[in-house]
């Protein structure tokens, strides 16, 4: 999850996003990016100037019945 109380609505994120997605949107909001787009390339989690943004493992089969 984004540090959403660091965020300063800069941008650079979504600047640097080669797929074009509203990574600063998700930061704001304090939401994880889960779009169906992102290369998980990092550019948006290197650029920004204020450490918000992060990767995290997440269990994409938590809560599926089998």
């Amino acid at each position: 999850m984004p540090d959403s109380a660091r965020c300063v609505q800069c941008g650079i994120c979504s600047y640097n996003c080669p797929v074009g997605i509203d990574v600063r949107a998700h930061a704001w909001r304090g939401e994880p990016v889960v779009h169906s787009q992102c290369l998980t390339c990092g550019e948006c989690v290197a650029r920004c100037p204020r450490g918000v943004l992060r990767f995290e493992k997440t269990d994409l089969f938590a809560g599926r019945k089998s």
